[in-house]
């Protein structure tokens, strides 16, 4: 894939929008500095004070969507991690960053760099026993190239502290962490992890486990230089995303191509959203109605199929064997009513949006604008990526409902009230 220049964006020393020496001077200076970032936190908070329903398409939930079954997590591996952490915990540290498993903490994440939150652990404040543990249960958690790729995007988030002379607002630990739950092989449990470019919901029920929320991104997508030169990510999302698009012939794309411009032109000016660019499911928009658009996947030659299934596992393949497995049979079940749609050009020199929804999944891929290098329209050097499970089961939710409705203990407790 091309890799568009980003050197030509790099703030002069002075011009940088950063706002203090470090995270917490940074974010206060900001929130309090920027009206639109204040009300944008504080719409956050607005939207996480409902009650959970799940990002769906016309409002309504899709029932019998996702059942408890067994899918070869790597639960015990999971438990052991994650038990072997709360062994270096602090009371103090385990009262901030452990939270029972029905917690609304879930849902307060956010993947900017602005550092307001006063709980969990946040990695780069504490020492490199509970840093390490932490990254320990992640390991143990996702896949091999999951794996890789989390620790790509913490990387270049440092990469980016250090272009923009920022090392204590954007480092590559500059992350926090929360347990939820008790780490059990018979118990439903899971972690978060979550910072600028990068969010991560872990829940695992019995040998199933889920991951969305997932955020990926990176201000540049490569670093050219430093401590982590040759580091790259989202080559795959990119070629894969291309490839499907221009597969399709004149009569498809007509259904796929939503707009031809990501800014201006035939792009409605409401489409652009602050913070978000052309996203829907960013940080707090778990209730979203996002209706679909795009050609089906019925309207899909059979290697388009395959095509579009070879790029939603780019996404997916964050997961273990057993449950990667088990999501893209959920996937592959609603193939045909799958949509795909694209905004922007169909090259890999110029920006681009898509996304691809469906009743159990949604994955976004947006080139964005500058935020911290100068480019003010969206350049290819700036990604954001998201990952959704629609009709209530992001979080786990739905699993957990299931779960606390058929364990017999549990059912005996909800028989007694």
């Amino acid at each position: 894939m091309s890799k568009a220049n980003f050197r030509d964006h790099i703030p002069a020393p002075g011009e940088s929008p950063i706002s203090g020496r470090d995270a917490r001077s940074h974010a206060d200076g900001l929130i309090n500095g920027r009206a639109d970032v204040k009300d944008l936190f504080d719409h956050w908070q607005a939207l996480r004070a409902e009650p959970f329903r799940g990002i769906t398409a016309d409002g309504g939930i899709i029932p019998g969507l996702f059942a408890l079954r067994p899918e070869k997590a790597p639960a015990r591996t999971m438990a052991e991690a994650a038990r072997g952490l709360m062994e270096t915990l602090t009371p103090e540290q385990r009262a901030s960053s452990c939270f029972p498993m029905t917690s609304d903490q879930w849902r307060n994440w956010q993947n900017t760099e602005l550092y307001v939150e006063h709980h969990g652990l946040r990695l780069d404040e504490v020492p490199e026993t509970v840093r390490g543990a932490c990254l320990d249960v992640m390991r143990a958690s996702l896949s091999d190239a999951g794996y890789e790729r989390t620790r790509k995007a913490m990387k270049l988030n440092g990469f980016l502290g250090e272009l923009v002379d920022a090392p204590l607002v954007m480092g590559e630990f500059s992350y926090t962490f929360c347990l939820f739950g008790t780490p059990s092989r018979d118990e439903p449990w899971g972690w978060q992890l979550f910072g600028h470019h990068l969010t991560l919901n872990c829940v695992i029920v019995g040998d199933q486990m889920t991951i969305t929320p997932t955020f990926m991104g990176a201000e540049p997508s490569y670093a050219d230089a430093g401590q982590f030169a040759g580091i790259s990510l989202f080559e795959d999302e990119e070629r894969l995303g291309l490839a499907l698009r221009r597969s399709l012939d004149e009569r498809q794309a007509g259904q796929a191509q939503l707009h031809q411009n990501m800014m201006g032109g035939d792009m409605p000016p409401e489409r652009r959203q602050f913070a978000d660019q052309l996203h829907y499911g960013g940080a707090y928009q778990d209730n979203r109605i996002i209706p679909y658009e795009g050609i089906k996947g019925s309207e899909l030659e059979a290697g388009q199929q395959q095509a579009l299934l070879d790029l939603t596992a780019a996404y997916v393949g964050t997961l273990p064997d057993g449950p990667f497995g088990a999501r893209m049979e959920e996937v592959e079940r609603h193939l045909a009513e799958t949509r795909f749609c694209w905004i922007g050009a169909a090259d890999e020199d110029h920006p681009f949006y898509y996304r691809i929804q469906s009743p159990v999944i949604m994955i976004e891929f947006d080139h964005h604008a500058g935020v911290y290098l100068t480019n003010t329209e969206p350049a290819n050097f700036h990604v954001h990526t998201l990952v959704r499970t629609p009709n209530g089961n992001d979080y786990g939710l739905d699993l957990l409902r299931l779960h606390y409705e058929n364990a017999p203990h549990h059912r005996h407790r909800h028989d007694e009230a």
